[in-house]
């Protein structure tokens, strides 16, 4: 079984959504999203160096992670799905939905952004600006959103190298909008996000078609799968 994935994704479902982790986090950060929205299969992805990969080395820049996750998904674009992203996750989404662009695969029937800017407006975010200390106080505080026991420090810093690895990432991906993007886009913001206000998103549009929405709650909780967004991307993908 490809390492890209927990499971393999079902043969029985109609649609596919395909979920990328966050800055230092691995698939399981969507322990609490259900398996399926309606007939929309969830099907987190799992990235090197973290979780069950904590051994292979960190995939380096947003356009080689492309390469690796598109090369894993190629067979499994054989019915309609979209990608999910969301901050740190919303810019390798993007990048990979580019890659399949680009190759000519099946393109995704909707890319979900949440919580970030458009590439040419980036790098953005107050992470990219904290020391180790500060980035171990928001692991801490994101263990403690996903309902987990703070884990001990020897842990907290395996998760430090990898958000480290995954900021620097989000550092050097900076791009003009000079192309369209293969689908049209959702661009997800909430009310009382403090880290990437929704104000701040609306270069996404010339990227693409894009539909923006504000849905209520702050940074973290598209965490707890918040029905809003479960139906917007049930909507968004099935039709109707």
């Amino acid at each position: 079984m490809s390492r890209l994935f927990l499971k393999l994704p079902s043969e029985e479902a109609e649609f596919r959504l395909f979920c990328f982790p966050y800055s230092g986090c691995g698939a399981s950060m969507y322990v609490k999203w259900p398996d399926r929205i309606g007939p929309v299969e969830v099907v987190p992805l799992q990235l090197p160096g973290r979780e069950n990969r904590m051994r292979e080395p960190h995939y380096g820049t947003y356009e080689e992670l492309a390469v690796d996750v598109v090369d894993g998904l190629a067979q499994y674009l054989d019915r309609p799905y979209g990608v999910f992203g969301h901050c740190g996750g919303a810019l390798p989404a993007f990048e990979a939905v580019l890659r399949i662009q680009e190759l000519g695969l099946r393109p995704p029937s909707r890319c979900f952004v949440s919580s970030q800017v458009a590439p040419q407006d980036g790098p953005h975010g107050r992470f990219l600006g904290l020391s180790d200390d500060g980035l171990r106080a928001e692991l801490s505080g994101l263990f403690a959103e996903l309902g987990s026991a703070e884990p001990p420090a020897e842990m907290i810093d395996m998760f430090l190298e990898v958000m480290t690895a995954d900021l620097e990432a989000n550092r050097r991906y900076v791009k003009p909008a000079a192309g369209r993007a293969p689908c049209p886009l959702t661009v997800v913001g909430w009310d009382r996000d403090q880290e990437v206000p929704h104000e701040l998103m609306g270069g996404w549009e010339r990227w693409a078609e894009a539909d923006k929405i504000v849905l209520p709650g702050t940074h973290y909780t598209f965490l707890g799968a918040p029905a809003e967004l479960m139906e917007r991307l049930r909507s968004d993908l099935v039709g109707g």
